[in-house]
Order: structure tokens, then C-alpha cells, then sequence
């Protein structure tokens, strides 16, 4: 029975109120019922109406981190987050490689809800020649895919092209998140590895309770992939999951609120092959 329980990792920033990175993350795992851990790159003073100050966490402690959830659990799943500089992408790539954590999910947190930078412009050709080839999945939004592509996406072609283009630096499966479209569907694009690809297809929300909606569809793939689903099934429930999590919403704060935690899977999600 030792070690039995289904165990993930988020890797990625904190966020003093709550509602996204590594706090999002975690109450996505319990949630989906796997054991949350955590490495911890940045801490921000963060709240509803935006990003006030971050401070990246020494690389040296970094690799401590690391180095004491290796010695102890056995991680079935991992994601990134927020990584803050090339000297903290460069620092998880080295651990990544060091330590088996199972697959990876690459969330390429760029900009935070209230236009706050979350990563510096140094850091992304690191992430695209050093951290998605060691990716399972990548799960960008539209903003965030243009500039790891270098050219407008604006339609579903487009995305089917970017999707493309992100598996060529060597990610295998990719889901273009199409929120940030306008309209009244919200529609994100998938391709597999294996080049089969299908759209998930959700109403859109009028809401302004979107914070952290990134964090928490990828650390839900990352707690269905501990737990042995396909990588298929695990972003169809994450996208059940986090349309739920709108849906049915709370309301924290005076500014971009958090999604529901202990939302229901949503049965809005069509699945379009």
C-alpha cells in the first residue's frame, strides 16, 4: 500500500489570493482526488484586481524542492505554471530531466488576468526549445500560442495550424484553448500525437470570474493522467470540469474572481470529431 495514493506536482508561482497558480492548482487535485504537491517558483502579492509584486524564489531552493519530493513520493503527474525568467524556466528543465515525475503538462502562463507579466520575454525561446519537448501536453490559450508561434491565430484554421506548429517543437498532444475568441461558443482545438484530432465545444459565460480558469483545467488533465485515464478522457473531464467550475460560480473580491472548486462537471461540452 505504500505510496499507492495517486500523487501529482504543480510547479509554478503563488498566489497570495488564492484563485490561481499553485492555490488553484492544489484544490483542483483534492477535488479530483488525487495527493497535491507543490514547487514553488514565485510568490506574488497578488488579489481579484491584479498582480501587486513578485519575488522568484532562489534557483538553489528550487532544486531543493525538488530534490526532496523525488526522495519520497512517487509523482504519477507534473505541471508548470507560472516560471517567472529564463533562470527559473533553465532551473525546472534541469530537474525535469534529473527526476522522473511523470507525464508533463505545460501551462505557458505568460499574463496574468490584470495584464501583469508572469514571464519574461528571455524565457519563451527557453520554453519553446527546452520545455516542450520534455511536454506531454501543452494547453495555451490564443494570446499565449501566438507568441510561442509568431503570428496571428483568429480562426479555427489557425488554430489548427498553431496546434500543428507548437507539436513540431516537440510537444505531443496540444489543446488550443479558443476562450479569448469572440462569440457565443467557446470552442478549443486538440490534436493527439497520433494526429487524430477533435473540438471541444462549450457555451460561452457571462462572467468576469475567470481567474485562474488556466491553472485549473491543466492540473485537472495532470490529476486524471495520475489516475491512469487516457490523455483523450483526461482533457475531456478537465474541460467538463472547468466549465463547471465557471458555470456555477462564487464571487470573491472587486475584481476578476475566482472559478468554483467544488463545482460539478459541467454536461455543456460537446465533443466534435
Amino acid at each position: 500500500m505504500e505510496n499507492s495514493t495517486p500523487q501529482v506536482v504543480t510547479i509554478a508561482g503563488s498566489d497570495s489570493g488564492g484563485g490561481a497558480g499553485i492555490q488553484a492548482d492544489l484544490k483542483t487535485f483534492q477535488a479530483r482526488h488525487v495527493f497535491g504537491m507543490s514547487i514553488v517558483i514565485a510568490l506574488t502579492a497578488q488579489n481579484t484586481l491584479g498582480v501587486q509584486a513578485s519575488y522568484p524564489i532562489p534557483c538553489s531552493f528550487i532544486d531543493a524542492q525538488f530534490a526532496s519530493l523525488a526522495a519520497d513520493f512517487a509523482i504519477k503527474a507534473s505541471k508548470t505554471g507560472m516560471l517567472a525568467d529564463s533562470e527559473h524556466v533553465a532551473a525546472v528543465v534541469k530537474n525535469l530531466q534529473t527526476y522522473d515525475f511523470g507525464p508533463l503538462v505545460v501551462d505557458p502562463v505568460m499574463i496574468a488576468k490584470g495584464g501583469h507579466p508572469l514571464l519574461t520575454e528571455d524565457a519563451i525561446q527557453l520554453i519553446k526549445e527546452e520545455l516542450l519537448p520534455l511536454a506531454t501536453i501543452v494547453t495555451p490559450n490564443l494570446p499565449e500560442a501566438e507568441v510561442l508561434v509568431g503570428y496571428e491565430i483568429e480562426t479555427e484554421a489557425d488554430m489548427q495550424r498553431a496546434a500543428r506548429d507548437l507539436q513540431h517543437l516537440g510537444v505531443q498532444h496540444v489543446v488550443m484553448k479558443g476562450g479569448h475568441k469572440a462569440g457565443d461558443e467557446s470552442a478549443d482545438y486538440v490534436l493527439l500525437a497520433n494526429q487524430t484530432d477533435f473540438w471541444l465545444r462549450t457555451p460561452r459565460i457571462a462572467t468576469k470570474n475567470t481567474h485562474g480558469t488556466g491553472d485549473t483545467f491543466s492540473s485537472c488533465i495532470v490529476a486524471e493522467l495520475a489516475k491512469g485515464v487516457s490523455v483523450k478522457e483526461a482533457i475531456i473531464t478537465a474541460k467538463k470540469f472547468i466549465q463547471g467550475a465557471i458555470q456555477e460560480g462564487i464571487f470573491v473580491g472587486h475584481g476578476h474572481g475566482p472559478t468554483n472548486h467544488w463545482a460539478n462537471l459541467s454536461e455543456d461540452v460537446r465533443v466534435e470529431e
